[in-house]
């Protein structure tokens, strides 16, 4: 099913039409302030990033205020990590809080005030029933619900329970505190909702100072509230507690103006795994490499995988602002990143399925190359490189058929093909193995078509993209497709839901070794983003291809199956797509006017910015913030002074350092730039996984310390000792026999199970691919 789109080319959604009502009767004095409020209990994922963009782009559209802020009030899923990473996820989309961070933890003592005003005012009471017994008295969709035997308890005696269940008397479940609404309401949200619970849990930012937690429904609308927000935007699953925003509101003494919510219908995207509960035990598995593993749907996985920031925003200007909903499709967001990066990945030429062939007409020392265009004509970008050819070059396996199917349009024998901007092919032999597998071509080319000549009346089969032998780059290419297996609609399932570490596709990642890629990717930076031709787009992971190491992500393939529906809104799409890239999208990140003018007073840091991208192969984006003062300078310089990646540190530095100081500066931090390097440098080695460094990083932040002592202090080095998982893996089978005879007899997804375990063993510290490779191992012989 095709989402509605209720966002008219062109037009205005329907909550900046209700802003520019606001705007037109002076409802708020001219204020538009909007707020984005995630819970850090784990990283955004991509429906996440629409919200980001439609809360930021209104307060942009309108000049008002965009918030920031942690809605931290369950202590026992939340931590700093999440804070941390959640800051890099906005920043990277382009959208940017300034001074606007708040904490709904920092407004503990104001939600406890507004409690006690509502016990005052008899419109909430503290509950001694069990959680169990609450939930059966609220009734049925039919039914109203029971009132709890306390409900009737004096205000007196309410005001005393509570502040005895915030001194820590009662054990967690003891009591919470309801607010007093109607038993018989139709909305069962509405009949007497739980308020606050007792949870004797460690707060990491508040420490041990509550153990009463306010929940969801009664913090967020007074967090909007303290705040001044405006518009208070929410998903459409939130419509029926609106009725209850507005009850706490009105019942805690709020007037108008005050902070009113709208819900809009959010995304749901095909294929994608979008819910935390559902990533993490994932992540506990072992069964993907972490939250940015590149075949989720997290905004850092899209990150890492190579999707550009702009491709989202797109992604988010065409699904539009909706008040109903439905599944997208998962091919209209790989439209987004093709149209973003037709216009700004130059081409080159990638053989991931090498086949040699030689040249028998040409010596065996012959030397030649092509410029070749870098961009389409129909691009608009001017630029070339220089292709090495010679007498060896390798095409794709599959660019060859000894015996063609109907209609096959590229090489067989005796067939001619133009090598992309060389010269035509023609294949004069087949050399096979003893078992008939075709391992060489010997073929001749056309002199006289050199660089795309071509004779009057000359008819080929087609164009193919090659690689010459002698100059080709070896790398690895990791190619993602969906993550899990579709759940068969008769599989019987034991439980409520299929176990999802169950389901994990064996296909979603092919690692493809010895790919062979044309030698000028080596002098460009290490973000840049290709289009390998005839293949897809393509970079280098940000992770695992820096140094000297080539690893290459595909961003999504080249060709679509997206058609939008019916013509007239493929139409629509075309033309909104067009509208996007004309004027762009909401959010428009810049080269900061702030830093830009240190430069401009500053001779240094102008050099400096002009010079870092060529000599160190960073993006323009990261030399403008790292060249916006002295002090962050020399912080940089300090990090790759002795021998770490300057790519690898400016992404370390413009990403997790950034989110660290928060508003403050390089020099507020308790570590020095040469202890980032050597962070750095670990991660790099293999002596840390990226994962476990920032765990290290925040201890540097901190109290300061060596980044290797800590390492060794915190137990967070890589474990790869073969004899050691060995031992490991041998006691997690052997108290699974049940599942390893399971595994054995075709449940091969179990693995899934079993690398869990043993990163459970190890305390996350094992490598997975290591772990995974002894696991078959043994249970595969």
């Amino acid at each position: 099913m095709s989402e509605t789109n209720d966002t008219p080319p062109g037009g205005t959604d329907f909550i900046r039409q209700q802003i520019r009502a606001d705007l037109a009767s002076d409802r708020y004095g001219g204020r538009v302030v909007t707020r984005f409020p995630p819970e850090p209990n784990g990283y955004l994922h991509v429906g996440h990033a629409t919200a980001i963009i439609l809360n930021y782009g209104i307060a942009q559209d309108f000049s008002g205020r965009f918030h920031l802020r942690f809605d931290d009030t369950n202590p026992e899923k939340e931590n700093e990590e999440y804070v941390r990473g959640i800051k890099e996820d906005i920043l990277w989309l382009g959208a940017d809080w300034g001074e606007q961070l708040y904490f709904a933890s920092d407004y503990f003592e104001r939600m406890y005030d507004c409690a006690v005003t509502l016990i005052q005012k008899g419109l909430a009471y503290v509950d001694s029933q069990s959680l169990e017994a609450i939930r059966e008295g609220r009734g049925t969709v039919t039914e109203a619900g029971t009132a709890s035997p306390y409900r009737d308890r004096t205000v007196e005696e309410n005001l005393d329970l509570f502040a005895r269940m915030r001194d820590g008397e009662f054990t967690d479940g003891a009591h919470v505190l309801r607010g007093k609404i109607d038993m018989g309401d139709p909305n069962m949200l509405m009949r007497d909702p739980v308020l606050y619970r007792i949870r004797h849990a460690h707060h990491y930012r508040q420490g041990d100072d509550w153990c009463i937690y306010p929940l969801y429904d009664y913090a967020h609308c007074l967090e909007d509230a303290f705040e001044g927000v405006t518009h208070s935007i929410c998903t459409i699953e939130f419509e029926n507690n609106r009725e209850l925003y507005d009850w706490v509101l009105e019942s805690s003494g709020f007037t108008e103006p005050r902070p009113h919510q709208y819900e809009w219908a959010g995304l749901d995207l095909e294929n994608a795994v979008l819910s935390k509960r559902a990533i993490g035990p994932l992540v506990s598995a072992g069964l993907v490499s972490g939250w940015d593993d590149p075949r989720l749907a997290t905004i850092a996985a899209y990150r890492r995988r190579g999707v550009p920031p702009e491709a989202i925003r797109m992604f988010a200007s065409l699904v539009g602002v909706s008040r109903s909903g439905g599944r997208t499709e998962e091919d209209k967001f790989e439209y987004a990143i093709r149209e973003v990066l037709n216009t700004e990945a130059p081409r080159v030429m990638a053989v991931l399925d090498p086949l040699k062939v030689v040249l028998t007409n040409l010596p065996e020392d012959h030397a030649e190359s092509f410029d070749i265009a870098s961009f389409p004509p129909d691009v608009g970008r001017d630029g070339s490189r220089a292709v090495p050819f010679a007498a060896e070059v390798w095409i794709e396996r599959s660019d060859f058929a000894q015996d063609p199917p109907e209609g096959f349009r590229r090489l067989v024998p005796g067939g001619e093909v133009r090598l992309r901007g060389a010269y035509v092919l023609r294949c004069d032999e087949v050399v096979t193995d003893e078992e008939g597998a075709v391992v060489e071509l010997r073929c001749s080319v056309d002199l006289q078509t050199r660089g795309g000549s071509n004779p009057e009346g000359r008819r080929v089969n087609g164009t193919i993209h090659w690689v010459s032998v002698a100059d080709a780059l070896d790398a690895e290419v990791r190619l993602f497709s969906a993550l899990l297996e579709p759940v068969d609609e008769g599989e019987e399932i034991e439980g409520d839901e299929p176990d999802i570490t169950e389901r994990v596709s064996p296909d979603s990642l092919v690692v493809v070794h010895g790919a062979k890629i044309e030698p000028s990717v080596a002098d460009e930076a290490l973000d840049t983003r290709y289009q390998f031709e005839r293949t897809g787009y393509f970079w280098r992971d940000p992770s695992d291809g820096r140094d000297d190491r080539l690893i290459f992500n595909r961003i999504v393939a080249l060709k679509s199956t997206y058609r939008g529906a019916p013509d007239v809104e493929r139409s629509e799409q075309r033309e909104r797509a067009a509208e996007v890239k004309k004027t762009g999208p909401s959010v428009k990140p810049q080269i900061s006017e702030v830093r830009q003018a240190a430069r401009n007073a500053d001779p240094g840091l102008a050099e400096r910015f002009a010079a870092y991208p060529e000599a160190y192969g960073i993006s323009i984006e990261h030399a403008d913030l790292l060249t916006g003062s002295m002090a962050t300078v020399a912080f940089f310089e300090s990090a790759i002074a002795d021998g770490a990646d300057p790519g690898a540190v400016a992404s370390w530095i413009v990403t997790d350092v950034r989110a660290l100081l928060g508003d403050g500066a390089v020099a507020d931090l308790a570590f020095t730039g040469d202890a980032l390097g050597r962070l750095v440098e670990l991660v790099t080695s293999g002596a840390v996984s990226r994962r476990a460094a920032k765990d290290v990083l925040a201890r540097m932040a901190d109290r300061g310390g060596d980044p290797g002592e800590l390492i060794e202090d915190m137990g967070l080095a890589a474990v790869s000792d073969t004899n050691m998982l060995g031992e490991i893996i041998d006691g997690v089978l052997a108290g699974m026999p049940d599942k390893v005879e399971a595994y054995r007899g075709g449940r091969t997804n179990l693995i899934g199970l079993f690398i869990g375990e043993v990163m459970k063993a190890t305390r996350g510290a094992a490598d997975p691919k290591a772990v995974r490779s002894l696991l078959s191992e043994r249970l595969d012989s």
